[in-house]
């Protein structure tokens, strides 16, 4: 005779395939035999027009077009392999009809974005199809993290595309802004910080993580004395921003003038010693010219607590293009690379308020055909979250 005195559970991860549902909405039909009408329902709303792909199967094509860099021909192939045949054509269909649903809340977005005191500005390729070749385009996204100096307000990125890389474009995106800029050493931004301009200039503060790059490739690949010696002054400065990171403005202002003056101060003197040492062909000097033309942009955030020492937070934003580029090889067209604009707007938003973006998109898709426009801020991520947790 057993008794059982006990057991053991052994626990084993396992996947269950997902599953594919046409859901079926059905609305009766009532005639009036007295007056002689007829109703019935309306038909419910979809997230596109015309269009019976359900939220969540779009926003799992955005997903993984934007987020998992898996271009629309694989997700074709992986969904027939499921039993459900979607083609290439239908995809790129849904992909821009749900960009224009989107719209409004990638304007809110970049609304917000230029409304900060305080903008990381960056840039960088998408290759763009035309005839018999491809094309450089540009992508540039503007972000808006107030965290490195505890400001209340949600980060955000706002991106747009241009098919070149014209100085009129970034004047264009930022025709309304006049703040603080954290960017790198593109002369196209030289306009916007001319005294002169409408609405007030923008002011620079440039990236010590560029000039830290220019020596940072010496001192790998050739082993160059001075600027391995540069590389560690450098990276005396940016072990501070690690300490004061989160900081109110004021406190990081403190510890700059304390810690970080004094070391700009000997590193000045120290560049401008070695550059008298060599030769103006010598690259070493290139990245001591790079650095000492730039100084007062450089050398600003020891004025204003709410700078960040470098632009790495818009080149973040960028990481998730250039990973993609190797998969999806270019955009489609003009327009096409446009949509990416917008649907990374939405994307890394989402990111930087720590939401999942595919649970956030196909919840943002199944409510706004009915919900009011001038409430659309309700949707955006930051709101979206909280409301989220209030309803749980």
């Amino acid at each position: 005779m057993l008794h059982e005195i006990g057991e053991h559970v052994t626990e084993t991860l396992e996947l269950i395939p997902r599953q594919w549902k046409v859901i079926q909405h059905v609305r009766e039909k009532f005639s009036c035999r007295s007056c002689e009408s007829i109703a019935q329902p309306p038909a419910p709303s979809h997230p596109i027009a015309r269009g019976r792909a359900g939220p969540r199967l779009l926003a799992h094509v955005l997903f993984s077009k934007y987020c998992l860099h898996l271009p629309l021909n694989r997700q074709s192939a992986v969904y027939a392999r499921e039993g459900v045949d979607l083609d290439i054509s239908t995809l790129a269909d849904w992909v821009g009809a749900c960009a224009a649903t989107l719209m409004p809340l990638v304007e809110a977005i970049r609304a917000h974005v230029f409304a900060a005191e305080r903008i990381h500005a960056d840039d960088t390729t998408v290759p763009v199809l035309a005839k018999g070749k491809t094309r450089t385009g540009r992508l540039w996204t503007y972000v808006r993290d107030d965290r490195p100096f505890a400001g209340p307000d949600p980060p955000a990125a706002a991106f747009f595309y241009s098919p070149d890389r014209g100085g009129e474009h970034p004047e264009g995106h930022l025709a309304n802004y006049a703040g603080l800029m954290q960017a790198d050493a593109y002369a196209g931004f030289n306009r916007l910080y001319q005294a002169s301009r409408k609405g007030g200039p923008i002011v620079e503060a440039a990236c010590w993580a560029h000039a830290r790059r220019k020596f940072f490739d010496l001192a790998r690949l050739q082993k160059a004395p001075i600027a391995i010696a540069a590389v560690e002054r450098i990276d005396a400065l940016f072990a501070i921003e690690r300490e004061i990171n989160g900081m109110m403005p004021q406190q990081r202002l403190a510890v700059r003038n304390e810690r970080s003056r004094p070391l700009i101060a000997e590193l000045e003197t120290w560049l401008r010693t070695q550059r008298g040492k060599l030769s103006r062909r010598s690259e070493t000097a290139k990245a001591i010219d790079y650095s000492l033309k730039r100084w007062l942009a450089l050398t600003r955030f020891l004025a204003d607590g709410r700078l960040c020492i470098s632009n790495n937070a818009a080149e973040r934003a960028l990481r998730g293009i250039a990973v993609g580029r190797h998969n999806w090889t270019f955009a489609g067209s003009d327009e096409g690379a446009r949509r990416a604009a917008a649907v990374y707007t939405l994307i890394e938003t989402a990111k930087l308020n720590g939401i999942d973006p595919q649970a956030w998109l196909a919840d943002v898709l199944a409510r706004l055909p009915d919900h009011p426009m001038r409430r659309v801020g309700e949707l955006l991520p930051w709101q979206w979250c909280g409301s989220r947790r209030q309803a749980a």
